[in-house]
Parts: C-alpha cells; sequence; structure tokens
C-alpha cells in the first residue's frame, strides 16, 4: 500500500499572503465550514505533521484543522521574530484571510509554546488549546532548567550567529537523507521506549512523517529548527500566567527530549489548565491521543452567540500578499 492511500490528503494547501510581503505555508483538513482548530508543528516538522486518525476525526468532528508553517520551513519565507509571542500577530492574519472567529490550537513539541502565544495574545479570540510534549521555558520567572532545550540554549548565541548557513547545511543533509528516509525512521524508532514504538509500529503514522519532513525538504528545507532554537532562548514575551484561555497538556512519563518535569512546570503556572500523563510514551507518543485532545478543545469551546465578525474567508490556495 502506498502512502497515497495510507493518508488523508489534505483539503487544500498552499501558502497565505501577510503585510510584509512574506509567505506562511498551510494544509487544511477536516470540514471547510467546521470550528477551526489550528496545528502548530514541532521541530522539525512542516504541515503535513497531521496523525491520520486526526484528519479522519477532524471531519466527523466538523473541525477545520489547519496546520501552520513556521517561517522558514516548507512555503514559508525564512523570517526571526523578536519573541514567540510574535508569532500570533501572523497567526491572527491568516485566521483573518480564512474568515475565522474563534479557534483553538493545538501544538506538538516546540509548537507548544506558539498555543501559548496565542492564547496570551488573543484572548478574544482563543478558545481553548492543547499541548502535546511541550517544550518549558528557558529565560526569565517561568524557566526551569535542564532538557533538550536547555541544551540548545546554550549553543543559541551561536545558532543566532550561524542561523542562515546553518539552515541551508540541514537542509542540504535533510535532502541526502530523504533518499533513505524509511531507514532513517526505523533507526530513531529502535532507540525510542516502547510506548512510542507501539504508536509508530502502525504504518501510516510511519509514512505521516517521513510525507511531511520530504515534503518540506522538497518545497524549501527545515531552516525554522534554528529560529525556534534562537527563539526558546529568548523571554517569549508573556508570562503563562497571562494564558487565560483552557489549556490542556498531555506529555509522556518516558519523554527523553522534554523532561515529564517540564510539562508539569508548565502547566502548573498556566491558571486553568490539565495535566495528562501517557505512561510508558516518549516524545511523540501522545499523537496517538487525538481523538481525546480534539474532543477535549471541543468540549471546552464558547457558545457560538461568542463568535467575532471577520473578513471574507480566503478562497484559494495560493494567495497574494496583502
Amino acid at each position: 500500500m502506498t502512502a497515497h492511500n495510507l493518508l488523508d490528503p489534505p483539503l487544500l494547501e498552499g501558502s497565505v499572503g501577510l503585510p510584509d510581503g512574506r509567505q506562511l505555508g498551510f494544509a487544511e483538513y477536516g470540514s471547510p465550514h467546521g470550528r477551526a482548530v489550528f496545528w502548530f508543528h514541532g521541530t522539525p516538522g512542516a504541515r503535513r505533521q497531521i496523525p491520520p486518525i486526526a484528519r479522519a476525526l477532524a471531519a466527523e468532528r466538523d473541525v477545520r484543522l489547519i496546520a501552520l508553517e513556521r517561517p522558514g520551513v516548507g512555503d514559508s519565507t525564512p523570517h526571526l521574530y523578536e519573541a514567540v509571542i510574535d508569532y500570533a500577530a501572523d497567526v491572527e492574519v491568516v485566521a483573518d484571510r480564512f474568515g475565522i472567529g474563534r479557534f483553538g490550537a493545538i501544538g506538538l513539541s516546540g509548537g507548544g509554546p506558539y498555543v501559548l502565544s496565542c492564547a496570551a495574545a488573543l484572548p478574544d479570540r482563543f478558545t481553548a488549546g492543547a499541548i502535546l510534549g511541550g517544550i518549558a521555558p528557558s529565560q526569565g520567572d517561568d524557566a526551569v532548567e535542564g532538557g533538550a532545550i536547555g541544551f540548545a540554549t546554550r549553543l543559541a548565541p551561536v545558532v543566532e550567529q550561524l542561523r542562515t548557513p546553518l539552515g541551508h547545511g540541514l537542509s542540504a543533509v535533510a535532502q541526502v537523507l530523504a533518499r533513505i528516509s524509511s531507514q532513517v525512521f526505523d533507526l530513531y524508532m529502535h532507540v525510542s521506549p516502547e510506548g512510542d514504538k507501539a504508536v509508530f509500529r502502525r504504518p501510516e503514522m510511519k509514512e505521516m512523517f517521513i510525507d511531511d519532513l520530504s515534503g518540506a525538504i522538497a518545497r524549501g528545507g527545515m531552516r525554522s529548527l534554528f529560529s525556534d532554537i534562537v527563539l526558546f532562548s529568548r523571554p517569549w514575551g508573556f508570562r503563562l500566567g497571562d494564558v487565560s484561555a483552557p489549556i490542556r497538556f498531555w506529555h509522556g512519563d518516558a519523554d527523553h527530549l522534554v523532561p515529564l518535569a517540564h510539562g508539569e512546570h508548565v502547566a502548573a503556572l498556566v491558571p486553568d489548565s490539565d495535566f495528562s500523563v501517557r505512561p510508558g510514551e516518549s516524545h511523540l507518543g501522545s499523537l496517538d491521543a487525538a481523538e481525546e485532545i480534539l474532543d477535549a478543545i471541543l468540549s471546552l469551546w464558547p457558545d457560538e452567540d461568542a463568535e467575532r465578525p471577520v473578513v471574507a474567508p480566503l478562497t484559494s490556495a495560493e494567495d497574494s500578499p496583502a
């Protein structure tokens, strides 16, 4: 069976123009007229990093699931924000272009801080968020030490200076590895905890990751990895206590990249939070909780009367800059 048969393709994908001429890549799944939920990919990742079950459930649950790429990956123009919170302004532009009023968001790993940034910066539009193995702040009053991001933070000054050549180098290496992507994925799974192995033994999950990363590499590379490292090493631009919307967390207790204590730390600082531990799973196992995650967000959705009027929706996969 081919990847095409294993995965439901996006209903629509392309790029959205921003006021300054930049582009952000996106892919849309589920119901075109459903309640909107943005999906923020991991680090690394791109717009097709959506579990197959989430794609199917989005249609069943009347959810408009929109995976939005960050600058420097796939079709998105390279750009370095001053702080994580600045991404929220671009998300608001995209929401307007898509005719979306209120929305929720899901973030995997490095996508977690961007969920929180939207909740903090756009409280009148943000309904609820879900974070899967999300990283914690490394700077400021909310910071916690250790983990992979703690190590990356020490390298951040060098990464910031060499971000562009490092990005080109990573893209070149990734193009080579893409030719043996199946073997590379199998090697990573070989050293992963059994909980993650059980999830990724299913061929459609493996195909999803290979399809996502291969597509991003072919379209424009993976330079957002280094931008994320730089941003995560800075203050995020908001306090976790400023997040008023409900945020639900899922985290594997065998996560070898983001310690369980980091997830617990963030959840403890978010006023309206709930923390679910995934026994025996590592960094990616919570992707298997897609049904629970979508249902949790929908259960927190406000009355439809709270919808905010917006402009006409985007009607084409290829949008021109505003």
